[in-house]
């Protein structure tokens, strides 16, 4: 029985207060729902008030301002949209966390185009619409801000709709379909066109090709035998090895200008002679941490945490490197445009430019990429240590194979593929494996509780190595998630064509517009 109410109570002021509750509430809500995109504008307008004080003294100062504002909005979809590939593996495994994961990136995507950025710009600058063909520095203009708005856009449609695209494929379609709409096709390097949709089959499935042989290799020799510690001495180290061989050969390839004029197989005997020195350390480095360690599938995942952190760092520094010329590519085209200041030869970008591509990168990871990540490290299918190790070595192992081959390649494509190919292994080795069902069996037979009920739903699509990880997120943890690699698939198809259309019809606008 309720206490009956106090003389002093006032009924309809509590209402009108728990209202006023609700109220403060529904607005707390809307106002941190529009943090970030408040955020975003002042960045955007921060980087105007950056590029007027280098330019506004200058004829073309108004023009450059204007595109400093679109080269933001691209940076800062960049990092929304891309940036997810170089975590999304690491986050998906929990061997760092979202906020570490955010935190790491957005320093390296910040020192890679810093240090290293602003001498890559030259292909997408002047490789794709050559200014020998476009000799009128307006024309050139309105190619290269059409191309930066359309990109821009449909990087941010990509982002909304979860499906992580290739920015280089975004602007190289963009300057391609301006400048075809301003110049004629006559100036267009159709060859690179082809060479990026060979790129669209072929860097995906090279990608899951590798990550897959890697995780067989890992299941036949580790995690299925009787003493996985044993395993885990013998081998850890070789793959640990082979990952920083991979990554020193990737960053040489990538930011190749802060070293030297190296070439592939520079950079490949550089990246063997590392894994091999690196094999001794990290042997004696196993020895020590995984005689603390319990045989079962659960300190496997240990030795290969710290691993995952640096290849996340590793990877943001490269693709900071070398993404932040799709957006300060075409600003600094732009820049050379309008007469305010010559390029370099070697395509080294002011360091105004780079800035504001580097820190829109980092802005527009920390402030939309926690979407993105999810997906591509826990939504298309469960990751743990050792298949993100699989990722990201593979990703850094096809850069290597592609340059090798001169092929034009999509991180984004490669990342993407790479977890698709490790999920669709992992559903075959579940059903065919003569070897993991001997030793569920053996393991049944000694009395595992887990291993028995393994057996029993060894027909099941729901089947995995994972059973002592108590069964959380099963859903994830043996299917690949079909409906994303659909979406995926037709972003990847459109990007081309629907950027280029887009740049098209805004150059168009610009010059019935006399922009």
């Amino acid at each position: 029985m309720s206490e009956p109410n106090s003389p002093f109570e006032k009924p309809t002021l509590d209402k009108d207060l728990e209202k006023l509750g609700f109220i403060e509430t529904a607005t707390q809500f809307v106002v941190m729902r529009l943090a970030a995109p408040g955020l975003a504008l002042i960045f955007v307008a921060a980087s105007a008030l950056f590029a007027a004080a280098f330019v506004s003294t200058n004829p073309g100062g108004l023009i450059v301002v204007a595109a400093s504002i679109v080269a933001a909005y691209m940076a800062m979809n960049i990092g929304a949209n891309d940036v997810t590939n170089n975590v999304g593996a690491a986050v998906g495994a929990k061997a760092i966390s979202m906020a570490g994961a955010l935190i790491i990136a957005a320093i390296f995507e910040i020192a890679g185009a810093m240090l290293a950025g602003g001498a890559v710009v030259d292909t997408i600058k002047s490789g794709i619409v050559s200014s020998t063909l476009v000799p009128d520095a307006d024309q050139m203009i309105v190619i290269m801000m059409s191309a930066l708005l359309s990109a821009a856009l449909w990087i941010n449609i990509a982002t909304w709709l979860n499906a992580p695209v290739s920015t280089t494929h975004s602007i190289v379609g963009g300057i391609m379909g301006a400048g075809a709409a301003v110049a004629g096709l006559g100036a267009i390097k159709w060859s690179l066109l082809g060479g990026i949709a060979i790129s669209w089959v072929i860097s995906p499935i090279l990608g899951g090709a590798i990550a897959i042989a890697l995780l067989w290799f890992i299941k036949e020799t580790i995690i299925y035998r009787e003493d996985k510690i044993a395993g885990a001495r013998k081998w850890v180290p070789l793959l640990l090895a082979l990952m920083t061989g991979a990554f020193l050969s990737y960053i040489l390839l990538i930011v190749v200008q802060i070293v030297g004029p190296f070439q592939v197989w520079h950079a490949i005997v550089a990246g063997v002679g590392a894994g091999f020195a690196s094999y001794f350390l990290y042997r004696g480095i196993v020895a020590r941490a995984s005689a603390k360690l319990d045989n079962r599938n659960q300190s496997l995942k240990i030795l290969f945490r710290l691993p995952l952190v640096f290849s996340a760092a590793l990877l943001s520094f490269a693709h900071g490197a070398n993404d932040v010329s799709n957006a300060i590519g075409p600003l600094a085209a732009i820049v050379e445009a309008s007469g305010i200041q010559s390029i370099a030869t070697n395509g080294d970008a002011p360091i105004w430019v780079t800035a504001i591509g580097a820190f829109g990168i980092s802005i527009g990871l920390l402030l939309f990429g926690p979407r993105l990540i999810r997906i591509v490290g826990a939504q298309i299918t469960r990751l743990n240590p050792l298949r993100a190790y699989c990722v990201a070595t593979s990703a850094a192992t096809t850069v290597i194979v592609a340059s090798a081959f001169g092929m034009p390649v999509s991180t984004t494509h490669i990342a993407v593929g790479s977890v698709f190919g490790v999920g669709i292994f992992r559903e075959w080795y579940t059903a065919n494996s003569a070897r993991r069902r001997a030793y569920i069996e053996r393991k049944a037979e000694q009395g595992d509780n887990s291993a028995a009920k393994t057996l029993a739903r060894a027909n099941r699509p729901s089947d995995d190595d994972d059973a002592e990880d108590g069964g959380e997120h099963r859903r994830y943890r043996y299917l690949v998630r079909r409906s994303y690699l659909s979406s995926i698939l037709a972003a990847w198809m459109i990007t081309v064509p629907a950027s280029g259309l887009l740049a098209a019809a805004i150059a168009m606008l610009l010059i019935r517009f006399d922009f």
